[in-house]
């Protein structure tokens, strides 16, 4: 840290970096990036062109170079999901904070070498899950976790997104070597987080269906799955379609109502409560943003704040290892046509 400032080295400067860095950091004060990383020099072109403040960072073809050479206090991570364990790992290493978009990783096997190398260094590392920060999303946890819909016993969730066209072949998301796995794996994993980090249930037992639709990783996905306390859920991820844009669902009954969140640009949460003996039902109602309980304004902003010491970590290396181990055993279940268990 220097002069109260925490310094941060970009990996990846790519176009989910660009507007990242320019929508987010630039926001904190207490940020400050201090190099860049990137196999694309035009990526790292772009960059400056996007956030002329980075302009006189030091700029690598290799982040490992940028490691060893430039005193940070942090990275911040958005390459191919393929790359992340390594380089969470190797910036650990280094005694450096990381936040890293998502997935967080693309095996329980790295998930573990994560949280372990994170043990090891008492540094924090993050997961970039935006939901986390939105009050629709907030609200939902705190009512669900503090008993408020009883115990909840089904779930459905959805995700459509105008993601797969096969004129977008040759792009890295679309190749399993770089992308470790499809939507389910993408935008997807988004899905999955919230669903857990809502609920906070354990999931034990997938059974699903995958479509490729002529791709070499999953485009759409039919899933059910079974949690630890007898919970059902069925998940939707529609990689294809021929509109434009992404449209998101969550809807959860428990024994005292529901609680079911839509739309992505602004998530609103809408309630449904079991009525009182005798009384009438109450009309549904929309929940307002101000009374989901406060948090940070996004991962970038929590990060930061965790690093200083003035909040706890919202998105921990864990939410990345639950969101794999569900994953893998959707996976594994459409491979072989039959329910499989989630492996601890």
């Amino acid at each position: 840290m220097s002069d109260g400032q925490i310094r941060i080295g970009l990996i990846g400067c790519g176009g989910n970096m660009r507007g990242h860095v320019k929508t987010r950091l630039n926001t904190i004060p207490e940020a400050r990036v201090v190099a860049l990383a990137d196999t694309s020099e035009e990526a790292i072109k772009a960059m400056v062109t996007a956030n002329p403040q980075t302009a006189d960072a030091p700029k690598f073809a290799d982040y490992r170079e940028m490691l060893d050479k430039v005193k940070m206090d942090a990275v911040i991570i958005s390459t191919p999901h393929k790359f992340h364990c390594d380089q969470i790992v190797d910036s650990l290493d280094h005694g450096l904070h990381v936040l890293t978009e998502k997935p967080m990783v693309c095996t329980v096997a790295e998930a573990k070498r994560v949280i372990a190398k994170r043990d090891q260094t008492g540094k924090i590392v993050e997961v970039a899950y935006q939901r986390h920060f939105a009050p629709a999303f907030r609200f939902a946890r705190h009512y669900i976790q503090s008993g408020q819909l009883g115990a909840v016993y089904f779930m459905a969730v959805y995700q459509c997104q105008s993601w797969w066209h096969p004129s977008k072949l040759g792009r890295w998301r679309f190749s399993k070597d770089l992308s470790g796995g499809g939507q389910l794996n993408d935008s997807g994993s988004h899905l999955m987080d919230i669903l857990l980090w809502m609920t906070g249930l354990v999931p034990e037992e997938a059974f699903a269906y995958i479509n490729n639709r002529g791709a070499e990783i999953d485009v759409l996905t039919a899933a059910s799955v079974k949690f630890t306390n007898g919970a059902l859920c069925n998940i939707s991820v529609i990689g294809e379609c021929a509109y434009p844009g992404m449209d998101e669902g969550e809807h959860i009954w428990g024994e005292k109502g529901y609680i079911g969140i839509s739309s992505l640009a602004q998530p609103t949460a809408t309630l449904k409560q079991a009525p009182a003996p005798g009384a009438k039902p109450a009309p549904p109602r929309v929940i307002a943003p101000a009374e989901a309980p406060p948090g940070a304004a996004s991962p970038d902003h929590n990060f930061i704040a965790a690093i200083l010491g003035k909040e706890q970590v919202e998105v921990p290396a864990e939410c990345g290892l639950r969101v794999i181990q569900a994953s893998e055993a959707i996976w594994e279940s459409a491979a072989k046509g039959q329910p499989v268990k989630v492996r601890s």
